[in-house]
């Protein structure tokens, strides 16, 4: 063989053997990048990156959850995004068969997945903290001590006693990784955003500030889960304020000895010495004795207008009342009441 052949056959070798390790070196990384890495037992799943993590805290959740198959390939494809540089935290959705190119695109847009977060009527604000700290990354225990602050309260233009009147129930999309401030803030925005000019002139030809709508209102969830009704109530309660009368409300006795077990208020408990027991103290109490549904807060704006003075519970156990004018009426509607209470054995 000439040398001048030779010469071209080691050449021709040579092409070959990188043309190989090209194509195997390529296959391998064309793999880490666009093959399936993510696996999932359902899916869509959530990956979860705490505040303030850093590429190493990325890397110990995606191990510890199991969602990466390859953590090696990971890494390749992150580190040559330079994700290490732009840890985002939140809440990702995340799909079986995503490849690690997908999935680094995704932590490195900050695309959140936002949780719904719902709350209808809580009795106190400890409750609500307990609700939000499901949905959120703040914990319960720093949502009640940001709600219980008196910075905090003075902030938004409440005292500690009306504070509850700021949170107006509903459904809320929020991103996971959401702070208990950013939560209070939140609510905030979305008390001015209630509040529509609509509902304050009401409140006003009412002759009551907003924050008495939900003092009012808060007593009116405790003493009815009947939507149709509540306009009826808060007409009784309505007039009873007009004419300087006791608002006698059995829920604002409950609330004032802090006893949530009671079921019947009984004449031992009507003493009970507390500026939130309307049986003793005229007028309104001096908070929410819970935060108010929409719907128990829109019946004080548009409260049914009668004459009706007093209430009691019906006979039939339906969870409705019967309503009065006289104080000789509702004796007799209550004298029936406890009679079917004592027919049914019910003490």
């Amino acid at each position: 063989m000439s040398k001048k052949k030779k010469v071209f056959l080691i050449i021709l070798i040579i092409i070959v053997v990188i043309s190989i390790v090209g194509f195997v070196f390529g296959n391998k990384y064309y793999g880490y990048i666009f093959r399936s890495n993510v696996k999932l037992e359902t899916s869509p799943a959530y990956l979860y990156i705490p505040n303030g993590s850093d590429y190493e805290d990325v890397l110990r959740i995606l191990d510890s959850t199991g969602y990466v198959v390859d953590i090696e390939s990971f890494k390749f494809v992150a580190e040559r995004k330079n994700y290490q540089s732009k840890v985002l935290a939140g809440r990702y959705e995340i799909f079986d068969g995503m490849s690690n190119n997908e999935l680094v695109n995704l932590l490195r847009s900050g695309k959140q997945s936002p949780v719904k977060l719902t709350f209808i009527s809580v009795r106190s604000l400890d409750i609500l903290a307990g609700k939000v700290s499901v949905f959120i990354e703040a914990d319960s225990v720093e949502i009640v001590e940001l709600l219980h602050n008196p910075a905090t309260i003075e902030k938004y233009g409440f005292s500690s006693q009306t504070f509850m009147a700021m949170f107006i129930p509903n459904t809320y999309e929020f991103y996971w990784n959401t702070s208990a401030e950013k939560f209070v803030e939140r609510m905030a925005e979305e008390f001015k955003k209630f509040w529509t000019d609509e509902r304050l002139e009401k409140a006003s030809n009412i002759g009551i500030t907003q924050t008495e709508v939900s003092i009012l209102a808060s007593i009116i969830e405790q003493e009815t889960q009947k939507n149709d009704e509540k306009p009826r109530l808060a007409g009784v309660y309505i007039n009873r304020l007009n004419k300087g009368m006791l608002l006698q409300a059995c829920p604002t006795v409950i609330y004032a000895m802090g006893d949530f077990s009671i079921q019947r208020v009984l004449n031992r408990h009507l003493t009970y010495d507390s500026p939130y027991n309307t049986y003793i103290h005229q007028g309104l109490p001096p908070g929410p004795i819970c935060i108010p549904s929409v719907s128990s807060i829109d019946a004080v704006l548009n409260y049914e207008k009668h004459n009706y003075m007093f209430f009691c519970a019906k006979d039939d156990f339906s969870g409705y009342h019967v309503f009065s004018v006289t104080n000789a009426q509702h004796e007799a509607n209550s004298r029936k009441y406890h009679q079917a209470l004592q027919k049914a054995g019910i003490r």
